[in-house]
């Protein structure tokens, strides 16, 4: 009991002095990666509330989901050379589909949708050209556009097509002008990395490794998809190891740690012992 009451005082002495170093460069990140959570959210409770609304699914040119103000939108629009909205389905911050709010009805698009629209036609555009950008079985790429702090992006996350897996990795961030021209293309992670879960599984802590191209710190990416699919995995911790830190995302509370790298070590060392 002496010994893990050290290890806890140990541990809260550590993360106090990290913490306060790294929050200033991890806020941002956490702000980005709920950002798209919140997109994908939106889009995919959505596309099921509209699919089942909107019977003529030939019409559908496509979607993309964006924040205003405490709510998130999905919006529809037609296939046809000058397309216009065909669906808006809101939601609040809860998400709760009961308390959505759908609208289908034809309009035109708004100036910031139209956008949203012209970024996610380019970010197709750039992706259809780029080679290097990789595709695996069982899954499909996922573009989210995101226009904020003056910056215009296109994430690309790969999304498994199968239950039972979380897919991390493979992911991209696609940078325009204020015009929406395309200027460049990063790679996050470099590789697609697959962890099995098993709904009956608890307590469950998960690990992937980030090479120094990626960054020191878990990515808006890593966070978008852990919120996404931690309330289908029941997994406790996701852990993001670096050559300079260890990032350890909290799936029940949705909060981010951060440790140097040999301190995490020592810690984990000492919890095996």
């Amino acid at each position: 009991m002496k010994k893990l009451s050290l290890l806890a005082l140990l541990f809260t002495a550590i993360h106090c002095i990290a913490q306060s170093k790294t929050d200033k460069l991890t806020k941002p990140i956490i702000e980005e990666g709920k950002k798209l959570y919140q997109s994908e959210m939106a889009s995919w409770y959505g596309t099921d509330i509209f699919l089942a609304k909107y019977k003529d699914h030939e019409k559908i040119g496509g979607y993309f989901s964006y924040s205003e103000n405490d709510n998130s939108k999905c919006i529809f629009f037609s296939k046809e050379e000058n397309p216009k909205v065909i669906g808006t389905i809101i939601f609040n911050g809860t998400f709760e589909v009961s308390k959505a709010t759908a609208l289908v009805e034809e309009r035109t698009f708004t100036p910031n949708e139209l956008d949203y629209y012209t970024l996610r036609e380019n970010a197709k555009k750039a992706l259809e050209k780029d080679t290097l950008i990789k595709s695996y079985n069982n899954s499909k790429l996922n573009l989210i556009p995101l226009i904020s702090n003056n910056e215009k992006k296109v994430y690309i996350l790969t999304g498994p097509n199968v239950n039972g897996v979380v897919l991390l990795g493979n992911d991209y961030l696609l940078n325009f002008d204020k015009n929406n021209n395309f200027i460049s293309r990063k790679a996050l992670h470099k590789n697609l990395i697959p962890i099995q879960y098993k709904k009956d599984e608890t307590e469950v802590q998960t690990v992937h490794n980030h090479q120094a191209e990626t960054g020191d710190f878990i990515t808006a990416t890593d966070i978008c998809t852990l919120m996404l699919y931690g309330k289908f995995t029941n997994w406790k911790n996701h852990i993001v190891l670096s050559k300079n830190y260890a990032s350890v995302w909290n799936c029940k509370t949705e909060e981010l740690n951060v440790l140097p790298a040999e301190a995490f070590t020592k810690i984990f060392e000492k919890t095996e012992k």
